[in-house]
Formats: structure tokens, C-alpha cells, sequence
């Protein structure tokens, strides 16, 4: 991998990460607990209490998320960066820039 493409990958890694962030900080926002004296009617508060446990579900995924893509982007020199784990082969850059965590190349990851 040459460096104009590790270039292009970093650049996409801080992208990615400085969203990512922006929505855990949202999930974070809407995952706060329902106060019971809030007056809301029994049904209204089922669906805070349920749309409470997506978000919740949603703030883990970003999570994990974002751990992975820090994880990524601190490996980027690394000289076995965009090589699959399992088959050793180079994973193409289209992958990398579409999935930029993926440790896998196409056909390793079915």
C-alpha cells in the first residue's frame, strides 16, 4: 500500500471516528433514564421505554464502533496493515475504504 492510499485512509479513519463520536454522544443524550414524575401517558411511556432500549442497543454498536476504527487507525503503519487475518492476502482498498475496520478481506469474512 503506497502512502497517497495510507493517506486517503487516515483521512477517512478521523472522518469516520469524528462522526462516530457525534452519534455516541447523541445515544448517549436519548440512553438517559425516564423520570417517572415526567406526565406522560402509560402508553407514551412504553415507547420512551422501548425507543430507550434501540438507542441503547444503537450506543453499543458505536461503541464498538469506535473502538475498532481507533484501533484501526493506530495500526495504520503497521507493516501487516490491509492484510486479511485469516488468508494473508491483501484486502483490496476499496474495502478498506468502504469498511476501514474490517479485518478480513470479502471472501474470509463470509
Amino acid at each position: 500500500m503506497n502512502n497517497k492510499e495510507l493517506g486517503e485512509i487516515e483521512v477517512l479513519l478521523k472522518r469516520e471516528i469524528d462522526k462516530t463520536t457525534t452519534s455516541v454522544a447523541e445515544y448517549k443524550e436519548l440512553t438517559q433514564p425516564i423520570e417517572p414524575d415526567d406526565a406522560i401517558g402509560r402508553i407514551s411511556r412504553m415507547d420512551a421505554i422501548n425507543n430507550k432500549s434501540i438507542n441503547e442497543a444503537a450506543l453499543r454498536t458505536a461503541v464498538l464502533k469506535l473502538n475498532r476504527l481507533k484501533d484501526v487507525l493506530s495500526k495504520l503503519h503497521d507493516k501487516d496493515f490491509g492484510v486479511c487475518r485469516k488468508c494473508s492476502k491483501p484486502i483490496p482498498i476499496q474495502r478498506i475504504l468502504l469498511v476501514p475496520q474490517a479485518p478480513f478481506c470479502v471472501n474470509c469474512a463470509q
